[in-house]
């Protein structure tokens, strides 16, 4: 296992790390992010010298005009520039990778799959398995904006309208096998095809979980995701595995090296690290629920609607459609998405506030993870999220992922957790004492003066 980065003449040990830690199993190719981006990455046997530029990838020309026309990059962010050269290069190894949100994991990921496939071969070679449809409907279209001049085919893999179907005439429909050279979808669907020999496994290369440890969590799609990785590895072992995610707990993280194969690379962030710099976290103590709204009407919202965007997370299904009767009723344009919704329902919804016709989303943690708009300047957390077997402890996972919404790509961005009770602040304690730091406390919930500090403070005023 390499323990230390060559840079030019100078070696820099693990001591001098800054942003990552070095896992303890032998047959890991432990790799550190710096600050600096010139330098070697050595793994045992394998060097991987980090990307200036997305031409020292050997990208396809079609592939470099997806990015800069379609994508407008200018050069890879740290993430991409450490990461792509593990997932482009011989030997092809299995990689879990943990970066900050909005860093550019999925253009990662992404890029990985498109540049792997063989146009000439009209038949599944990368997967990417996602947790929810939305994040998969929204991975397809990064994939076909960054691939648009590749010729390269792709799909979705979700229940409902999103599949090549041949309809009958009676009640059953037939599904031809799918040839679509990438495929993104959810575990159930993706499982059900290949049970159903739709969705070939004999010339896959690239296996991507995004948002793996909550596919590999016990409470996520663990027997799903691990179901798929076997039969995978049955019919072609020499696939290469990607987990991808802005978190990864300690019982996760072991439970993934478990699962990928012999030598493998490893990025993980430190926990202390992880908290977005770019993003403000605020909490407001308020007597009772009551004060919550008011807080939400007369401070956040009365300013949010001048910076950007808003998403409002919530616990319940109960706590969303409560709050969006009492929103609506006092006058505000809002909507909310949550998993009981039908599924064009929620595509719909999804689709406007993407496309800036509404400006407040009310949502449970259905949307905590990898969903992506730019125009998200505020998250407000009415209720903190917590371990569903363990109210009593927060989920510093989810919590992570909440506040990512904010502030993406390096954006300015704000944070207010709403407290009161006794149990809101022993959880939100919990949660600084998680991450190793301090939010910073609005003194007075009925001080308009105070939100404007704060927001000033975010740089969002």
């Amino acid at each position: 296992m390499a323990s230390e980065i060559e840079i030019g003449n100078l070696t820099i040990n693990e001591s001098n790390n800054k942003f990552f830690h070095d896992p303890e199993s032998s047959n890991i190719k432990t790799v550190y992010i710096l600050e600096s981006r010139n330098f070697l990455l050595t793994s045992g046997d394998t060097p991987y010298a980090s990307a200036f530029t997305f031409e020292e990838l050997n990208l396809l020309p079609e592939l470099l005009k997806g990015l800069y026309v379609e994508m407008k990059y200018e050069k890879p962010s740290q993430i991409q520039a450490i990461s792509l050269p593990m997932i482009l290069n011989p030997p092809y190894l299995d990689l879990i990778a943990q970066a900050h949100n909005g860093s550019g994991k999925t253009a990662c990921f992404t890029l990985g799959m498109l540049s792997r496939i063989d146009p000439k071969l009209k038949a599944p070679q990368a997967f990417c398995i996602c947790p929810t449809r939305e994040l998969a409907i929204q991975n397809l279209e990064v994939l076909r904006k960054m691939g648009k001049y590749s010729g390269i085919t792709s799909e979705c893999a979700i229940r409902a309208g999103f599949g090549n179907e041949i309809h009958t005439g009676k009640k059953q429909t037939i599904r031809p096998p799918i040839t679509s050279q990438i495929v993104i979808g959810t575990p159930g669907t993706i499982r059900h095809r290949i049970r159903a020999n739709k969705l070939s496994l004999s010339y896959l290369k690239i296996l991507v979980l995004d948002e793996a440890d909550h596919m590999l969590a016990e409470d996520g799609f663990k027997d799903d995701s691990v179901h798929i990785i076997n039969k995978i590895r049955c019919v072609n072992p020499q696939c290469q595995v990607l987990f991808f995610s802005a978190t990864f707990n300690e019982t996760v993280k072991e439970f993934a090296a478990k699962i990928v194969t012999g030598n493998h690379n490893q990025l993980f962030v430190k926990k202390e690290e992880l908290s977005l710099q770019s993003v403000k976290q605020y909490k407001v103590n308020c007597p009772d629920e009551l004060a919550k709204v008011m807080v939400i009407k007369d401070r956040i919202l009365e300013f949010g609607e001048r910076v950007g965007q808003t998403i409002i997370f919530v616990r319940t299904r109960n706590s969303a459609v409560t709050l969006h009767r009492i929103l609506v009723e006092i006058g505000y344009d809002v909507t909310t998405i949550q998993g009981a919704l039908k599924q064009e329902d929620r595509d719909k919804i999804v689709k406007e506030f993407k496309d800036g016709l509404t400006q407040v989303l009310i949502s449970t943690d259905l949307l905590a993870r990898g969903f992506d708009q730019d125009q998200v300047n505020l998250v407000i957390n009415y209720d903190l999220p917590v371990k569903h077997n363990h109210p009593t402890e927060p989920d510093c996972e989810v919590y992570m992922h909440r506040i990512g919404r904010a502030g993406r790509f390096g954006r300015k961005g704000a944070v207010f957790n709403l407290l009161c009770s006794d149990a809101d602040e022993t959880i939100m304690t919990k949660i600084e004492n998680h991450f190793g730091t301090e939010i910073a406390e609005v003194p007075d919930w009925r001080n308009e003066e105070d939100f404007v500090v704060a927001l000033r403070s975010a740089g969002l005023l």
